[in-house]
């Protein structure tokens, strides 16, 4: 086995792997928040415009765009890749305490961070779980062409929109998110500083700042997209 192999599936390198494609994950939700909130806009649209034009052609866009489908592929080995270390590393975590646990423990360990890093295999297990769901509410319908078509000046599209807003129609569905983005914000929460830490990242100067922001991200990103579904609910209500 070479040194790299030996590296890459020793704690370090798993937790290593663990905290790039974290990093990538992070990035690839703000950009995928930004195209979700297209799904927003039947609260500025003109009433004679036909409901979910934006969404539809953004998702048409991300779907056919050649480089986007390229670092989609990527996106989801990424997923793939991100789970498995962190069952690896979780499972790996467990057996080295046995069956009781450690015999002393430090009370200072014992805070936010520490309960959420022992409860991280169960977070990115839900998450998972959440994930392979959605993909295939959403992206798989996209894929294997079920959608109906809708026309917009000229142009056929799938219509996703009708898709998703009749999912955010049901009051389990909006239930399951909404409680999918509590897991997901509390996986942040601690993930975020934790990828930079493993990276050797923290500074004195720099670390309070990165703190503060992974805090923040971990609430304004899952709080944007829970917002979705409730206000397409809201919206359906009204229909």
């Amino acid at each position: 086995m070479s040194w790299a192999s030996k590296f890459l599936t020793s704690s370090i390198g798993k937790k290593l792997i663990m905290s790039l494609t974290g990093l990538f994950l992070i990035l690839f939700l703000v950009v995928h928040l930004i195209g979700n909130l297209q799904l927003l806009t039947f609260l500025t649209d003109d009433p004679a415009d036909k409901p979910g034009m934006a969404f539809n052609l953004y998702a048409e866009f991300m779907t056919t765009f050649t480089p986007i489908k390229v670092v989609s592929y990527g996106l989801y080995a990424f997923i793939l890749i991100h789970a498995v270390q962190g069952w690896m590393l979780w499972r790996q975590n467990v057996q080295a305490r046995g069956p009781i646990g450690y015999a002393v423990k430090d009370l200072r360990a014992v805070n936010t961070n520490a309960r959420a890093a022992a409860r991280m295999g169960w977070l990115g297990t839900i998450i998972f779980v959440f994930l392979v769901l959605h993909l295939y509410q959403f992206w798989l319908q996209m894929k294997i062409g079920t959608l109906a078509p809708v026309t917009y000046d000229g142009k056929t599209v799938a219509d996703l929109y009708s898709v998703v807003a009749q999912t955010y129609a049901n009051p389990v569905f909006v239930a399951v998110y909404l409680i999918s983005m509590f897991v997901v914000a509390f996986h942040l929460w601690h993930g975020f500083q934790s990828a930079f830490q493993t990276l050797g990242l923290n500074h004195k100067k720099y670390t309070p700042a990165i703190q503060v922001i992974g805090k923040i991200y971990s609430i304004v990103i899952p709080l944007g997209f829970a917002l979705i579904p409730v206000m397409m609910y809201l919206q359906s209500l009204n229909a």
